[in-house]
């Protein structure tokens, strides 16, 4: 079968595309969340007030912030992980049916992102990888072998970022939770909204004495699988790595 064309995927997320929304063929509204795993342990991050700026130049933090590639050997409050975890994906208010609003903007507030987090020096938490249980404002410790993390950091360009850097933020797409809404246009708007994410996570990181750098460079089919992810409906989108200004 012959492959579609970039132009051939453009034009089939036009609003006018052939795909129907799941709402319009009577699907329930998906989840707006992975569920808690029984008997998993939610631990329970800090206000993320705690951690936040005080008064804010908002200007010179925009024109501050840069892309940092090299980080110091420092690890992260744990306030301060909760802090851009809030200020990426935290929940400010949960509607009827359960609808979230949150800190970043998403098409049709489908917010159709799960964030896992690397973590490599955070005070408080062992290393490994959790999951952001933004509802909570906590983490589940998520079951990764050594070989696993090391599949998943072998599938990333540029390894030193996962590996010197404090934090990794990966954000994994659950497609239908867009397409319920917009059908065939929702691919483009979880590109869109991984923008928005990865953004707050910049600017939240400058305000804190951090640098970010976001990571587009991967093998995909690497990253699902060492991640557990089928590639399908739920895959491996943007990261972004997190550590102290050199």
């Amino acid at each position: 079968m012959r492959a579609m064309s970039a132009r051939e995927w453009w034009a089939a997320t036009y609003l006018s595309g052939a795909a129907e929304p799941g709402r319009e063929r009577g699907e329930a509204m998906p989840a707006q969340e992975w569920p808690v795993p029984e008997g998993a342990e939610v631990i329970g991050l800090p206000e993320p007030g705690v951690a936040a700026p005080g008064m804010v130049d908002f200007l010179g933090l925009v024109n501050g912030r840069r892309t940092v590639r090299t980080y110091r050997a420092e690890a992260l409050r744990l306030g301060e992980l909760s802090y851009l975890l809030w200020c990426t994906q935290g929940v400010q208010k949960m509607e009827a049916g359960g609808k979230t609003l949150r800190t970043v903007p998403s098409a049709g507030a489908r917010h159709a992102f799960e964030t896992l987090v690397l973590v490599n020096a955070v005070e408080g938490l062992e290393a490994g990888l959790y999951r952001y249980v933004a509802s909570k404002q906590g983490l589940v410790r998520m079951e990764m072998s050594a070989e696993r993390v090391e599949e998943l950091t072998d599938s990333f360009r540029n390894v030193q970022l996962v590996t010197q850097s404090a934090v990794v933020f990966l954000w994994v797409a659950v497609m239908k939770r867009m397409t319920w809404r917009f059908g065939a246009r929702g691919w483009r708007y979880i590109l869109l909204d991984a923008g928005h994410v990865c953004q707050n996570l910049y600017l939240a990181s400058e305000s804190i004495g951090c640098g970010a750098c976001a990571i587009g460079s991967f093998d995909d089919e690497g990253v699902n699988c060492a991640l557990g992810l089928d590639g399908e409906e739920e895959f491996f989108v943007y990261g972004a790595s997190v550590g102290r200004k050199v």
